[in-house]
Order: C-alpha cells, then sequence, then structure tokens
C-alpha cells in the first residue's frame, strides 16, 4: 500500500477543521449560511491554507457533490492566455447539471500568469458570475491586476503562529506514532519559516529515517546546517579565530553539502541572534549582502565564503 503524503492525509476537511485564520473562516462560513459567494482573492505567504480553505468552502457548501462542481489549476503551470480561453472558459460557461446554485473554479498562484492571461480572466469573470465563481490563491496581490482586485472579496491570510504549527505537528506525530521531543519539533517550526505545508513535509521526510528522529535528522533531510554550526563558524571569525572559522565552513560544505547561497542565507538570519552593537550588525549585513550578490554572480563558493569570513576576522565588517 503506497504512503499518502501528510499534507493530504491531515489535510482540514471541513473550515471548522482549520487552524488559526478565524476571521477568514468566520467570513466563508457566512458564504455557507447564505448559500453564495462573490470571487474571491486569498492572498498570503505560501502553506498558510489559502487552497485548504477553498477546498474545505467548496465542501461545506455543496457536500456530496463538491467533486462535480469544483476546480483547482495551478496558474503557474497553466499561466498563459490559451488556458483562460480553453480550460477555464470551458469550466465556467456551462450551468451546473446538480443542485448547485453554481460552481467553483479555484486558481493557485495566480500571481505568475501573464498580464494578458490575467485581462482575459477578467473577462471571462465577468460574463459566466452566474455560473462559476473564481477564487484566485496568490502571494502577493500586488500582482493581480486591479480590474481583478476590485471584483473580488479580498482576504489575506497570515503566518500560523509557532504554536499552532507545533500543535498540529504533535497531533500527526501520535497519529503516526513518532517519538519526537519539543526541541526537535521547534527545529522543523524554524525550518518551516510559518508554512505549515513545509512543516509538514519535513516531518514525513524525517520520519522516515526513524520514528524517534532528532534535531540532527531534521537539518540533513531539508539540506540545512544547525544553526548553532553556523553560529559558532560566525563567532571564530568575529573573535579574529579565521583559520578555525575557516574550517568549519569547509565542514558545513562538506558534511551537510550545503551550497554557498545556503549557507549565506543561514548567516544571514544567525546575525540577528548575535550578541553585537548595532553598527557592527549593520556592516556584517552589508558584507553577507555582497557575498551574495558575487555568489549569483557566479562567484566560487569556498573562496567568497573565505573572504567573507576573513573579513570578520579582520574587523572589517
Amino acid at each position: 500500500m503506497e504512503a499518502a503524503l501528510w499534507t493530504e492525509k491531515y489535510r482540514p476537511r471541513t473550515l471548522a477543521e482549520i487552524r488559526d485564520q478565524e476571521e477568514i473562516v468566520s467570513r466563508l462560513k457566512e458564504f455557507v449560511k447564505s448559500r453564495t459567494m462573490p470571487h474571491s482573492l486569498f492572498a498570503g505567504p505560501p502553506g498558510t491554507g489559502k487552497t485548504t480553505a477553498a477546498l474545505c468552502l467548496a465542501r461545506d457548501l455543496f457536500g456530496s457533490i463538491h467533486g462535480d462542481v469544483f476546480m483547482e489549476l495551478n496558474a503557474s503551470d497553466e499561466r498563459g492566455i490559451d488556458v483562460v480561453r480553453t480550460t477555464v472558459k470551458q469550466f465556467a460557461e456551462y450551468s451546473t447539471v446538480s443542485s448547485a446554485p453554481f460552481k467553483i473554479l479555484v486558481l493557485d498562484e495566480a500571481d505568475n500568469m501573464t498580464g494578458d492571461a490575467q485581462h482575459a480572466l477578467r473577462r471571462t469573470m465577468e460574463k459566466y458570475t452566474d455560473t462559476c465563481r473564481f477564487v484566485l490563491c496568490c502571494n502577493y496581490s500586488g500582482r493581480i491586476i486591479e480590474p481583478i482586485q476590485s471584483r473580488c472579496a479580498l482576504f489575506r491570510f497570515t503566518p500560523l503562529p509557532q504554536e499552532e504549527i507545533i500543535g498540529y505537528l504533535e497531533h500527526i506525530a501520535k497519529a503516526e506514532g513518532l517519538k519526537v521531543g519539543s526541541t526537535t519539533l521547534k527545529s522543523v517550526v524554524e525550518i518551516s519559516e510559518g508554512d505549515l505545508r513545509k512543516a509538514i513535509n519535513t516531518l514525513q521526510a524525517a520520519s522516515s529515517v526513524s520514528k524517534g528522529f532528532t534535531e540532527d535528522t531534521v537539518y540533513k533531510v531539508v539540506g540545512r546546517a544547525k544553526p548553532l554550526d553556523v553560529h559558532e563558524m560566525m563567532s571564530h571569525a568575529l573573535k579574529g579565530d579565521f583559520l578555525k572559522a575557516r574550517d568549519e565552513l569547509r565542514g558545513l560544505l562538506v558534511k551537510y553539502g550545503l551550497s554557498g547561497q545556503e549557507i549565506v542565507r543561514q548567516m544571514h538570519s544567525e546575525v540577528f541572534r548575535l550578541t553585537i552593537p548595532e553598527e557592527k550588525r549593520i556592516s556584517m549585513i552589508e558584507a553577507i549582502g555582497d557575498a551574495d550578490f558575487r555568489l549569483v554572480q557566479g562567484g566560487d563558493e569556498e573562496v567568497q565564503l573565505s573572504a567573507l569570513l576573513a573579513k570578520l576576522s579582520a574587523g572589517e565588517a
């Protein structure tokens, strides 16, 4: 039997099961009570429940027949005007043969649609309002053209609080028979950065190694260094011990197999945890930004990161 993805296995089935986002859930429940809804724009970071909320809304509105009147398209993959003229239009233009008063079409990652596709979509939304309601999910509402924004009810999703994600992960861990401590779960949450989907996927990936995995396992499966290792490397550099810091850099590159940009990204995060004067923090951020730019331009990873550590050791950053 093929193992199911935990993101699907533990996805909320109704609006009542959605964690956090109380205001949004409350507004969507009003749509269910009135048995109608406007076109909607769900905006917010990845993994905050936008697509899930649309699915739950369709289930609560239409019950067992929701599968007949619901369609989800990833606008990032199918972002051109032809998709709007064919797939979207064909779904929207025909009335439902069931008791549902209208159909729901979800366009995920709608902010990746081309400008022409968005203008074509606006006309389709206007023409087939009686038969279809659109839910556009996006990370950045500003990338959606104004004529579409003005025709949609806006719902802003926010990253889930750390305690909510930990609570959800604890529920999954218990259901799957995992033996993980709070410190390990906190490392999963830190890596996920408010993205519940990413947190669940990380938990499942780590569980494939062991039912009782540790914090080290978590960082290995996602290809990131432990914050403590990055912290020690930077601390040695700041103390003027360049050779020690460079040895630790090589350890990160080899032990974890990290890219130079990933190490720079983690160094950037770690700067804000260091106990240093604010002027020093600012100069370090500038030096890290310069190193990141050079890496993007194709600079050698070890050379550029060594140069960065040398600046820290010499007190030039």
